[in-house]
């Protein structure tokens, strides 16, 4: 007569078995392969059932703690991809663009064909050193270990790694470039410079609102409020990460949220010239025009203006006025810091700038900022010394 199989699960998760062969097998469901979803099952074998039963108990028991590692064979680079279709959804498209950019130019060569579960700090160590040997900047890599870093510890909470190897890696530190605005001095200089240029007001613009240069070429005549003096700020233009002669006007800015700003008035005698000078271009340009995304700066037939261009013409103006290395953002710089000059309250410039936190801001601008409170200090002081003659 046959010996009867014992098929009893342990604890609901696992069961045991008897073989043809008469030895005992315990099969168990130990988690799903990250790749494709699926179980990942692990079979344990012993002469007898009693033996099975114990073994089977105790790896139970590692994966009740949270302690059992899932074995998958599993590549970094099948990781990254999972990671970023199912981990990165909430995040914006351009977000997850940039991280996809990262992960193919470099990690992807480094270690995307070694086992996720074989991945060591010291690999992740020499991805780091190779590229700072490349000449990679040192925010470059700070990304790369950003994506890294993420995408490993959610590996962690879902078992397929024990321990998040970028831990046993350093990273180089990131020091926050000076900034270089114009000087009093070179703001008339550079107003002058720009004066016949048609990009004229979008320039003025960047200066005397302090926009972003996609926030500026994506402002729309809709975010723009003549009669209470503000801008809306709701959206920016941006290359397409796919087409590389296309742009977008994208519904979100860099911080993700809308912003209304109030520039001082003479923004709007800028934003006025453009009305004028986009009115007399749409009546040249005839069923020519064409401005679905209603932009306030614009071509001769109503098209965006294209920021690679928008950066050349400036860079040409910048060296006229002896500024060479003067950049578009650096006229958001400027803003920033001849409104602190002018006695703004740090929050009041993170709201204009659009900073995430006043922190960021004080970090930035940190120079002004010391000047600062080194008047308020002059101030004080001055103020005491009056009430002690008074005495």
């Amino acid at each position: 007569m046959p010996r009867k199989k014992n098929t009893r699960a342990a604890q609901g998760t696992g069961s045991i078995r008897q073989r043809p062969d008469g030895r005992w097998e315990a099969r168990i469901t130990v988690g799903a392969n990250p790749g494709t979803g699926k179980p990942v099952r692990r079979s344990i074998y012993g002469d007898t059932q009693a033996a099975v039963r114990k073994e089977m108990t105790s790896l139970l028991r590692e994966i009740d703690r949270g302690t059992y590692q899932t074995p998958n064979r599993i590549t970094v680079k099948e990781w990254l991809k999972t990671w970023l279709e199912t981990y990165c959804t909430g995040l914006k498209p351009l977000t997850v663009c940039a991280y996809d950019t990262a992960i193919r130019t470099h990690i992807l060569p480094a270690i995307g064909a070694v086992q996720l579960q074989a991945v060591k700090g010291i690999q992740i160590q020499k991805l780091y050193n190779d590229m700072q040997s490349a000449g990679k900047s040192p925010k470059t890599v700070k990304n790369v270990s950003a994506i890294l870093h993420k995408s490993f510890s959610v590996a962690v909470k879902q078992g397929y790694l024990a321990a998040n190897p970028c831990d046993a890696a350093e990273t180089p530190k990131v020091t926050r470039p000076e900034i270089h605005p114009l000087t009093d001095k070179e703001i008339p200089l550079f107003l002058s410079a720009i004066d016949a240029h048609p990009y004229r007001n979008a320039y003025a613009l960047c200066l005397f609102a302090g926009l972003r240069e996609g926030e500026c070429l994506g402002l729309s005549w809709d975010g723009v409020d003549f009669e209470c003096k503000r801008l809306t700020i709701r959206q920016q233009l941006q290359k397409s990460k796919t087409q590389s002669s296309t742009y977008t006007v994208v519904s979100s800015t860099k911080s993700g949220k809308v912003r209304v700003i109030e520039p001082p008035a003479i923004a709007f005698d800028y934003l006025r010239a453009e009305r004028v000078r986009q009115a007399e271009n749409r009546l040249r340009a005839g069923r020519m025009w064409s401005n679905p995304d209603n932009l306030v700066f614009t071509n001769e037939l109503g098209s965006n203006l294209i920021i690679e261009t928008f950066r050349r013409n400036f860079k040409r103006l910048a060296a006229g006025i002896g500024r060479p290395d003067l950049r578009p953002h650096d006229l958001r710089h400027t803003c920033a810091t001849v409104a602190i000059a002018s006695g703004a309250d740090i929050k009041s410039v993170q709201s204009l700038m659009g900073h995430a936190t006043a922190s960021f801001t004080l970090d930035v601008y940190a120079h002004t900022s010391e000047t600062m409170m080194q008047d308020t200090a002059n101030r004080m002081q001055s103020y005491y010394t009056s009430l002690s003659k008074q005495g």
